[in-house]
């Protein structure tokens, strides 16, 4: 990056790094003492699906490879949401599928399609909470939904302040998306 990008306030864009993905289960166990939010054993990954047979042959054998415990959904803005499911006890297993998607995707080259993934934390109380990985920052925030369209923002803020070490967080709070509606949520 040169000075001219410095000085009309151009960044470099930052490379994601999947294998941040490993550390929520551990991240997983802070958010539970903190919070009592625990692993829902869902979690999906978001992406536009791409024209063509080579990625219709790639989307196949992603689903075939994580196997009976995936589901596809198509949200209104047309991405695609490959939703995985394990028992709440699974987490790391969950996460592995999980880079194994994204992996797939990125490594075929169609890494700039990945939006986002996620996996959800509840608590006994009905409060439903979601990690969400931004794939094009590198980054981790906690999405946390209201009936309404609504956000706890409490909670959210709880779970970042927990999560502070464990995971690199998004700093900018405009870039915390709400995901409504996603599957696994």
């Amino acid at each position: 990056m040169g000075w001219l990008d410095t000085l009309l306030g151009r960044s470099k864009p930052v490379k994601p790094n999947l294998d941040a993905l490993f550390a929520l289960p551990s991240a997983a166990v802070t958010l539970q003492a903190a919070t009592g939010m625990m692993p829902s054993g869902l979690g999906s990954v978001s992406y536009r699906a791409a024209e063509g047979g080579a990625f219709a042959t790639l989307e196949h054998d992603v689903k075939a490879l994580v196997g009976e415990r995936v589901e596809e959904f198509t949200d209104s803005y047309g991405y695609t949401w490959l939703e995985v499911r394990r028992t709440s006890d699974q987490i790391g297993d969950l996460v592995t599928e999980l880079h194994a998607v994204n992996s797939s995707l990125e490594s075929a080259g169609f890494g700039p399609s990945l939006l986002c993934s996620l996996v959800s934390f509840a608590d006994p109380d009905g409060r439903r909470l979601a990690i969400v990985y931004l794939y094009k920052r590198g980054t981790f925030y906690p999405f946390a939904p209201l009936a309404g369209q609504m956000r706890d923002n409490a909670l959210e803020m709880q779970a970042r302040a927990a999560l502070e070490g464990e995971l690199p967080l998004e700093e900018d709070l405009n870039r915390w998306f709400p995901v409504w509606g996603a599957p696994g949520l």
